[in-house]
């Protein structure tokens, strides 16, 4: 046998060896595994103190991983590159493991906190992306607004235009993310952010390929460290983000939805259909929903919840007083917005191209 087969045995023995030892601590994980959990979330999306508090009220403990996007999170769930129990994607991405049988049903006989506190609007508004809403329950939700600086910003914000205005060269910040960056021109240009059409999203990229001498950033975490800092004038942020970046900048503003229009999300907690702790993952769920804890959430995280009794009890909160408006907007701010659908591959890749034609031009 020559230096090279032999070398290649070797080399396939070890691959198989490992293999094998792979799969006997894969079983033994299993097995001893009955008391864990693994959650996939945003990052900063969980209070510690409540993940503290399930462990200690459940005894399960929780392994959790962040993301921060959709399109990150996705490829580890759809190539079972982890085996996670319990996601929080938004809107389209859970429409997409949908489409991909990805997910697996809820048992709402497990979920009575869900059943009792999550408002049905809410329930009913994620029917556009979960018929018969029967694979998530809401988590957190919002807009996607403009937050400015009044001592660098003396004009009135009420459009997505002020983020092409010259005078804020250098200032503005974007996200980093092709549909919330497409959404704003497509709005601009009277278009649904849900576009299927070519020349209309060609049309939003040249205007974004415009906007790029002025924008000082594109980002995602690093957005509010800016906008808190005073580093920049504008920024494309999440409500969620506003109250605390308000009360760490007293300067800081923010218009929840311009007059063009602008993205209604939904974060909702939903079960791969890979899960091992299936059993688990419905207490974890039910627990987020419980007044208390859904409350201990919202106060560490500043995004509004759709549990009806936390916004009640938020209501009579001192230290909320000038932050209502913002965590709980009156109707006419949201009803009637868009929220993200799963356009399709084909669409996804489109999206994605045209993104990256933006970044490198």
């Amino acid at each position: 046998m020559t230096k090279y087969w032999r070398s290649l045995l070797l080399v396939a023995l070890f691959g198989a060896s490992m293999l094998l030892a792979g799969c006997d601590m894969f079983a033994e994980e299993q097995e001893e595994g009955d008391d864990v959990l693994y959650v996939y979330s945003w990052g900063d999306y969980l209070s510690p103190e409540v993940l503290e508090q399930f462990e200690e009220e459940t005894g399960i403990h929780v392994i959790l991983d962040e993301f921060d996007t959709n399109e990150s999170m996705y490829p580890r769930v759809a190539e079972g590159a982890e085996n996670y129990d319990v996601l929080c994607p938004s809107d389209y991405m859970i429409q997409k493991l949908i489409e991909n049988n990805l997910l697996q049903p809820l048992d709402f006989s497990q979920l009575p906190n869900a059943t009792e506190y999550i408002g049905e609007d809410f329930f009913r508004q994620s029917e556009a992306f979960d018929k018969g809403h029967i694979h998530n329950v809401p988590y957190c939700w919002g807009t996607v607004g403009i937050m400015y600086n009044i001592r660098m910003v003396d004009e009135p914000v009420d459009s997505w235009s002020i983020l092409w205005n010259p005078k804020y060269k250098g200032e503005i910040l974007m996200q980093d993310s092709a549909r919330d960056a497409f959404m704003i021109p497509l709005r601009l240009q009277g278009h649904s952010m849900n576009t299927k059409d070519p020349q209309q999203l060609q049309a939003a990229r040249d205007m974004l390929i415009a906007q790029k001498p002025l924008v000082q950033a594109y980002g995602v975490d690093d957005i509010r460290d800016k906008l808190s800092s005073g580093e920049a004038a504008l920024g494309v942020i999440f409500s969620g983000e506003a109250i605390n970046l308000m009360k760490a900048n007293p300067d800081l503003r923010f218009c929840p939805a311009p007059k063009e229009g602008t993205n209604l999300f939904i974060d909702s907690w939903v079960i791969p259909k890979n899960a091992r702790h299936v059993e688990n993952a419905h207490k974890f769920i039910d627990f987020i929903c419980r007044p208390d804890i859904a409350a201990k959430n919202f106060e560490s995280l500043g995004y509004s919840t759709p549990n009806l009794a936390v916004r009640e009890q938020e209501e009579e909160n001192e230290d909320m007083e000038g932050y209502l408006e913002v965590a709980f907007p009156p109707e006419e701010v949201y009803h009637g917005q868009e929220t993200y659908s799963y356009l399709g591959k084909e669409l996804d890749k489109l999206y994605t191209s045209l993104w990256l034609q933006v970044k490198v031009e």
